[in-house]
């Protein structure tokens, strides 16, 4: 926290116009620390147990939900079963991710009037969990919020089975993965490091 109170010292300085001194900043700080909640070693486990892919050139549409769309998107799940193709649907509006090379033969399917929003620079990152994901809370706001911090924004998501998919702007996939996979890799340090002192632990309750 001092070092951390350091850092930070020039740039609080700088925007108060005056000098504050790093025991200010630490104090402020430890009033902090109570909304700050490290995720549980259930929740560790799970993202240091996952996996990260990419899927580059995709395409995203939106449209409004309707009898007609329904039917067409229900049509195109069918006929591109092989397909990188996701659908999230909400209560007015169904969103579809695709592979670009998909997108005329999509597009062609859909009417103009119906078309709420349309890209084809994205990306979509795959991030594959084991199943103690589905009933473990709050995994998934852990690759949410590491992304966030790199200022990336989310341009859509879904959540199927045990796979978590985040879109975002292709200028903008290669620090979203960066960040997802440092987050990874440090759990599962993490975890390694926690292995031994386990270990060490059931002998010493053992021999108790």
């Amino acid at each position: 926290m001092s070092a951390v109170s350091r850092m930070m010292q020039p740039r609080i300085s700088e925007k108060l116009g005056r000098e504050v001194n790093v025991e200010t900043i630490i104090t402020s700080l430890k009033r902090l620390r109570g909304v700050y909640t490290a995720a549980s070693e259930e929740i560790r486990t799970v993202i240091a147990e996952s996996v990260v892919n990419v899927r580059t050139h995709v395409s995203k549409i939106s449209v409004e939900k309707t009898r007609k769309t329904l039917e067409a998107v229900s049509g195109m799940l069918a006929s591109h079963q092989h397909d990188f193709l996701h659908v999230s649907e909400s209560i007015s509006s169904i969103t579809l991710i695709f592979d670009q090379k998909l997108h005329k033969r999509i597009r062609d399917r859909l009417p103009d009037s119906v078309i709420l929003e349309e890209g084809d620079d994205y990306a979509a990152i795959i991030v594959q969990s084991p199943i103690k994901i589905r009933t473990t809370p709050g995994c998934i706001i852990n690759f949410y919020n590491q992304i966030a911090r790199r200022h990336v924004n989310i341009e859509d998501t879904v959540s199927c089975h045990t796979d978590t998919i985040i879109v975002v702007k292709m200028k903008e996939v290669g620090k979203a993965f960066t960040a997802l996979t440092d987050l990874i890799t440090e759990e599962r340090k993490q975890l390694e490091s926690r292995g031994p002192a386990r270990r060490q632990s059931a002998r010493n309750r053992q021999s108790v």
